[in-house]
């Protein structure tokens, strides 16, 4: 346990990282040898010079506030760094239920955030070399290369299924119930498939609402995900609340990791942030779920609904503000359609955290959430 000294001088050595890191990729993003053409053209409409007037992570105010209209549409290589040009390009969808989707770019980001989050996985429960289950999204997503790389960088081979989250909003949208219901079905069958196959699959992503139909379908067959070997799981999502994850603990694996020998860390992340950890969750913190996001590469801020360049107090509620910092993407200041309390910064990570996520109370109403 960090002292309050130790934890002050890790969270002024994280600031003066986040400062550096800031400058740097600020400048990669706007000179005109390696930047971004979209960055590149916006820097006639700004009333400042990125180059010499960015000197902290605190100056990203100074830029308007990010548009994520700007992500709808191409020609997508706007976006490619010219210091990256010869570099293969990804891209991956956010959204998409209606209208032109939300793309980046990518190269290795997602390489990279999913080998740092594989350094904080316990390898008892997530053993080296064990293969994987993939039981979310597929398509143009980055989630799906994201696990896939994971399970390779741990020595392992992922099994994926089949699931396009946009028919799952449709079906939603249209009150199809029962053909929810059999889509659903046809996801989880293919799980079942893969578990039963003598693969010998250890670990898992999968979102909280597939997680739990799993769950009870092989409950109706018999038999148990620690049965089939499951022993780690990662999931995500808005619907990954403490009332969720004790049902899930407690009700569907069989108790906390010593007693039923699963373990699962929930995440919360997204195409252009990358994965922001949790602190563990515990029955003793009533399974309250805190996330940190991957800093300096990514920053996460809970700010004032009314001003957005305010940080609330800790404890306080607000909109998360998201920030993407990387060589590849630059996103200055991105309001998330997510709300949650501003929480403090701990040893693992010192510096400011998210809790309570759920979708901004102003936009809930139109927010359908489906697979998620």
């Amino acid at each position: 346990m960090a002292s309050d000294g130790e934890l002050s001088a890790a969270a002024s050595a994280a600031r003066e990282a986040l400062d550096a890191h800031t400058v740097e990729t600020v400048a990669w993003h706007f000179h005109e040898s390696t930047g971004c053409p979209f960055w590149l053209e916006k820097k006639r409409e700004l009333k400042f010079d990125p180059l010499t007037e960015v000197k902290s992570y605190d100056d990203l105010k100074k830029f308007p506030a990010f548009e994520d209209e700007w992500l709808r549409g191409g020609p997508v290589r706007r976006w490619v760094p010219k210091g990256l040009a010869d570099k293969p390009v990804y891209v991956f969808e956010t959204g998409g239920t209606t209208g032109v989707p939300k793309s980046r770019i990518a190269i290795d980001d997602f390489r990279t955030d999913y080998s740092n989050f594989s350094d904080t996985l316990p390898d008892k429960y997530f053993p080296k070399g064990s293969n994987w289950l993939m039981l979310g999204p597929s398509g143009p997503r980055r989630l799906r290369l994201a696990v896939e790389h994971l399970a390779q960088h741990r020595g392992g081979i992922c099994f994926c299924i089949d699931l396009d989250p946009r028919w799952v909003i449709k079906l939603i949208k249209k009150g199809w119930m029962e053909h929810l219901e059999a889509y659903k079905k046809h996801c989880i069958d293919q799980a079942i498939t893969v578990l039963g196959a003598g693969h010998d699959v250890k670990c898992m992503f999968g979102t909280p609402k597939l997680i739990e139909a799993l769950c009870l379908e092989l409950e109706e067959r018999g038999t148990s995900l620690a049965e089939q070997g499951i022993t780690g799981i990662f999931s995500g999502g808005t619907e990954f609340t403490p009332q969720w994850t004790r049902f899930c603990v407690e009700e569907l694996f069989g108790g906390p990791p010593e007693k039923s020998g699963i373990y699962m860390t929930p995440t919360y992340g997204n195409t252009l942030m990358g994965l922001a950890c949790s602190k563990p969750v515990t029955k003793d913190d009533g399974y309250k779920i805190s996330y940190y996001a991957p800093q300096p590469r990514a920053v996460v801020e809970v700010v004032e609904f009314d001003n957005y360049d305010q940080v609330v107090p800790y404890g306080g509620t607000g909109r998360v503000k998201l920030t993407t910092l990387t060589k590849e993407f630059f996103v200055p200041g991105f309001l998330e359609r997510d709300e949650g309390e501003r929480e403090q910064p701990f040893a693992k990570y010192p510096w400011d955290g998210v809790s309570g996520v759920r979708p901004f109370h102003e936009l809930a109403d139109a927010t359908t959430v489906g697979v998620y």
